[in-house]
């Protein structure tokens, strides 16, 4: 099954058009004509089948034919990961995480950070295709760059937990996860959280925790982390 994305649309809609450039890829690159059959999400949990009714190159019109609502995950997993040096590298976090499921990314600018401006535009597009890659009906909701110091005041539910790599009293991730339940996690920069970093996250009841013996980079860290809270809630 071939998944479109069109956030638009509502489960009250009949019909609705493709965007011209949309329109110009379903119907000269995909071959798509008037009679067939589509498949849309609107990333906040329906799955559309809609019918094409006017396969026009510049404004393809369908009309929803059935409608289904994917179940929504029992719990809500928060990741807020600095940005990497290299910016393919967060690109292949986000494909990643969105694949094994994730609901809400924030990147965080920290003490160490090399990369502290990110492509906000760019990213949503690369979680929007590795939803559709997926065929998942949730597109993960992607929060604006902000300072470390500003992310940890807000108010945070259940699980909390700051991934680090100084040589202190943390606990094993995998043992302190509970199934079902909203978990945010936070993974720093190549450099690392800064000790002073680290003791502002602790303060805000945020639990230190290890990933594993060896020493990850942030990507992998972030997707470690993000595939033991899905492995968990199995």
């Amino acid at each position: 099954m071939q998944l479109f994305y069109n956030p638009e649309i509502t489960e009250t809609t009949a019909q609705f058009s493709f965007s011209k450039e949309e329109s110009k890829h379903i119907i000269k690159v995909l071959r798509k004509k008037i009679g067939d059959t589509m498949h849309i999400t609107n990333g906040a949990g329906w799955l559309f089948s809609a019918e094409i009714i006017s396969d026009n190159i510049k404004n393809c019109v369908a009309e929803i034919k059935t409608k289904q609502f994917q179940k929504q995950p029992k719990s809500h997993l928060h990741l807020a990961v600095a940005p990497t040096k290299m910016n393919d590298r967060y690109e292949w976090f986000l494909e990643k995480a969105t694949e094994i499921g994730i609901q809400e990314i924030t990147p965080i600018i920290c003490d160490h950070s090399e990369r502290k401006i990110i492509k906000k535009e760019r990213f949503e597009k690369i979680l929007q295709s590795a939803m559709k890659q997926s065929l998942s009906c949730y597109l993960p909701k992607l929060n604006n760059a902000i300072a470390f110091k500003d992310f940890i005041k807000q108010e945070f539910k259940d699980n909390l937990f700051i991934a680090h790599c100084e040589e202190t009293n943390r606990k094993s991730l995998k043992q302190q996860l509970e199934q079902n339940k909203n978990t945010t996690i936070l993974i720093g920069p190549e450099g690392d959280f800064s000790t002073k970093e680290i003791e502002m996250a602790v303060n805000s009841n945020f639990i230190p925790v290890t990933l594993g013996e060896t020493r990850l980079r942030t990507e992998t860290a972030a997707i470690v982390a993000c595939h033991s809270v899905a492995f968990t809630n199995e």
